[in-house]
């Protein structure tokens, strides 16, 4: 089977089940950068691999695969309230909250953005992160969207934020706070 099917070059694709839509609907923005999401943390991923931060490595591959079954998700029609999210449960939601809570330093004030090269992509992570929450907010105004999905997305912004501070405390490298009038 070949990559390219040709079937997209007028603009539509093809949904779970075969429904075609038009490449910018609101499902394809929103399983496009749930996509877009797993690309960063691909490349947090390789970063990770030379950086001294515990067995977090473990959880990076957990989050990718529920990215994955999020995507599929996301990418169903939805004409169907009661379909599962499969491999997405409550418990996920959990570990990324014990996995936070086993990071988290006391919040000083808001932090720019940067430090050590992991911290600087754990950075990227939570701002695609937050865009795709954004995005399945606006699906789910369209179509009934599982409460999980949102919960675990709102969740995994907050575990990239408390890992850029992680990651930078690892490296022994300070926070650089925001100043209002710099």
């Amino acid at each position: 089977m070949k990559v390219y099917t040709l079937t997209g070059d007028k603009g539509t694709t093809a949904l779970v089940g075969g429904q075609r839509v038009d490449k910018d609907c609101t499902r394809v923005e929103a399983y496009g950068t749930i996509d877009e999401l797993n690309a960063h943390i691909g490349l947090l991923a390789c970063h990770l691999r030379q950086s001294p931060c515990g067995d977090i490595d473990k959880v990076i591959f957990a989050i990718q695969n529920k990215l994955f079954n999020i995507g599929g998700y996301l990418a169903t029609d939805g004409t169907d309230p009661d379909v599962p999210v499969y491999g997405l449960d409550e418990a996920d939601v959990r570990l990324l909250e014990e996995r936070i809570d086993a990071m988290e330093a006391p919040f000083r004030g808001f932090i720019l953005p940067g430090g050590c090269l992991v911290s600087a992509q754990c950075e990227v992570c939570r701002t695609v992160a937050r865009r795709a929450e954004r995005r399945i907010v606006t699906l789910a105004k369209e179509v009934h969207v599982a409460p999980l999905v949102l919960q675990y997305i709102n969740r995994l912004s907050d575990f990239f934020f408390t890992l850029a501070r992680h990651a930078n405390a690892t490296q022994s490298i300070p926070e650089t706070y925001w100043t209002k009038n710099q």
